[in-house]
């Protein structure tokens, strides 16, 4: 005897299997939708590899270097914000904790300097382990506190152990290829920034379609039933932050090794997390690419207004009106909002239970290349297409 959940054996004219037209349409539109998803993807591909060779010169090309270093951090921040509702400012201390773990051990440790890229992203996982075992206790704005609390903390720390650090003097990063010139050097980081990228959005793309990535959003749209339905939430928060936190190291190692410079108030500043979430706001936050399209606007903005207005605090101003935009008038996002308009201007897709015996015979006949049977005109003529209705419903 079939269980509830076993698919049951219906007759010919309930099955979906007799509605060819329907999802044939159906699978067509599905399948046209995925070949687009799939050139769109190519089409941004390609555009980021044949980037540096567009660039008319090496600033315009450190200028992409910099919007791709946001992508990867703001990505990286998408596995907690984007799946958990979590809202940290604090990922800004991590990165920074990638870049002088990687500088350190580069420095100190006499590393290679792609070895101690590696290492220092492991240390900071490792690290965020009680991090996140301390600060994920908390929700809401208790945890927007921790996370800033994080920042501030680790911000002393560091330019008060000036014998380790170099403290406000900052610290010198040996370059990884001192051959190279200028404009090489950018190229090169370039593409290590491009594979990085692709690595943190494959890894956010998997979990997104996994079991642990449901229960994530379980967390994100109630955390409290999803613990009661049996979902381990504290351990699910606590891996992806885990996880989270190396792809920000990664991130904050490999600009150390590209900028060559590090200084704490910069490393360990709350603008760079705010930054990071305004990208995955503004671009959208439950969306693959959502945080690269942010990264992208804020990223060309924020070197347009530097470029203008010089040392003028002026780009915080319209970060922060852009900020306010956004939240009032795309709250989830550009890509989100885009995808939103596109749907209205598809035909409207119709129900089974909303159309009628005829229309059925004709998109049955239409599908077997037949003509259809005329109707017939009688009194039974006007009932036929109501038993047919309940017979599909």
């Amino acid at each position: 005897m079939p269980s509830a959940s076993e698919p049951t054996t219906a007759p010919a004219t309930t099955s979906p299997a007799t509605v060819p037209p329907t999802g044939a349409a159906t699978t067509g539109r599905r399948s046209v939708d995925r070949v687009v998803k799939v050139v769109a993807v190519l089409l941004l591909a390609a555009a980021v590899l044949s980037f540096p060779s567009l660039a008319p010169n090496p600033y315009i090309l450190s200028a992409g270097v910099v919007v791709l270093n946001f992508a990867v951090l703001s990505t990286s921040w998408n596995f907690v914000g984007g799946f958990t509702g979590y809202i940290s400012l604090g990922h800004g201390a991590l990165a920074g904790l990638g870049g002088y773990g990687t500088a350190l051990l580069v420095t100190k440790a006499g590393l290679p300097s792609f070895v101690a890229l590696v290492v220092a992203a492991l240390l900071v996982a490792a690290l965020a382990v009680p991090i996140g075992f301390a600060a994920l206790r908390v929700r809401g704005a208790s945890f927007v506190i921790v996370s800033i609390a994080l920042v501030l903390i680790l911000l002393l720390v560091f330019q008060s152990w000036a014998s380790l650090t170099g403290g406000s003097r900052g610290l010198v990063v040996p370059r990884p290829f001192p051959d190279l010139l200028r404009p090489e050097h950018h190229r090169v980081f370039y593409y290590l920034f491009a594979g990085l990228l692709a690595l943190a959005l494959l890894a956010w793309w998997s979990i997104d379609r996994s079991r642990f990535g449901l229960g994530l959003k379980a967390i994100r749209e109630d955390e409290d039933k999803a613990e009661a339905l049996g979902t381990p939430t504290f351990a699910y928060k606590l891996v992806v932050f885990v996880v989270s936190a190396a792809f920000t190291a990664l991130g904050g190692g490999l600009y150390a090794l590209w900028f060559g410079d590090l200084d704490p108030v910069f490393q360990f500043s709350i603008l760079t997390g705010s930054y990071l979430v305004l990208m995955a706001l503004l671009g959208g936050v439950r969306n693959l690419f959502g945080p690269l399209v942010g990264a992208l606007i804020v990223g060309i903005g924020l070197e347009y207004f530097k470029v203008e207005f010089g040392d003028t605090q002026l780009h915080l101003v319209a970060t922060g009106l852009l900020l306010a935009l956004v939240v009032l008038f795309m709250p989830d996002g550009v890509l989100p909002a885009i995808g939103s308009l596109l749907g209205r201007l598809r035909p409207a897709q119709s129900s089974i239970r909303e159309v009628t015996a005829a229309e059925l015979r004709e998109q049955r006949a239409a599908a077997a290349g037949v003509p259809a049977a005329r109707e017939p005109v009688d009194a039974a003529a006007g009932s036929r297409p109501e038993s047919t209705r309940e017979g599909t419903a």
